[in-house]
């Protein structure tokens, strides 16, 4: 089982990936871990469906855009979890940084930090978030939970990498957030066997 110095430790054996080019929109996220029963689990979100939205009621995590106000991608991924989920990150364990993404469809980056936090913690939802809920890491990691699936972007139906987190009928986790997942599993020097893709490149 990791502990939170565990994760702190491999996240920190290098740097993350930066990527600075001028242009693309600027978002960050926040990747949250909390200890529980069945051990460590990740916080993620449903977002509410928004007309307008390329991302409407997809599973994400918690983050949004920088604004002006923001210091860096950092304080907008601590900012955004505060405004959508109540959860003040200040007060986590900052554990590292992941490497950023480029979207493959749209311009943006979107950076990721990853903190602990202890549990039960409370959490009160915005009208952006449908809901909230923690998947354990062993889900996350199960490879029967992953393969390709299809999902709809901007009235496109794509296949993808994706992991199923909630079951039948419910929407999977892809995109730019399951880069990150993955990303974050690579830094711990985690594997998955996927069933077999069907969008071998990687893109989202």
């Amino acid at each position: 089982m990791h502990s939170f110095d565990d994760i702190r430790r491999q996240l920190a054996q290098r740097p993350a990936r930066i990527l600075e080019e001028p242009g693309p929109a600027r978002s960050a996220v926040a990747l949250i871990l909390g200890q529980r029963a069945e051990g460590l689990g990740i916080l993620f979100i449903k977002r509410a469906p928004r007309p307008g939205d390329p991302w409407s009621g997809d599973l994400a995590f918690p983050g949004g855009r920088l604004e002006p106000c923001d210091s860096g991608p950092q304080a907008a991924a601590e900012r955004e979890t505060w405004e959508e989920l109540g959860l003040d990150l200040q007060q986590a364990l900052n554990l590292g940084r992941l490497d950023d993404i480029a979207g493959a469809h749209l311009p943006v980056v979107v950076s990721g930090f990853v903190y602990g936090i202890g549990l039960p913690v409370g959490l009160t939802l915005s009208e952006e978030v449908e809901q909230a809920f923690w998947t354990p890491l062993t889900t996350l990691r199960d490879p029967r939970r992953h393969g390709p699936a299809v999902v709809h972007f901007n009235g496109s139906a794509l296949t993808r990498p994706a992991i199923d987190l909630l079951g039948p009928g419910h929407k999977v986790l892809w995109g730019i957030t399951y880069r990150l997942v993955m990303g974050f599993f690579e830094r711990l020097g985690w594997s998955v066997d996927p069933r077999p893709s069907a969008y071998p490149d990687g893109k989202d």
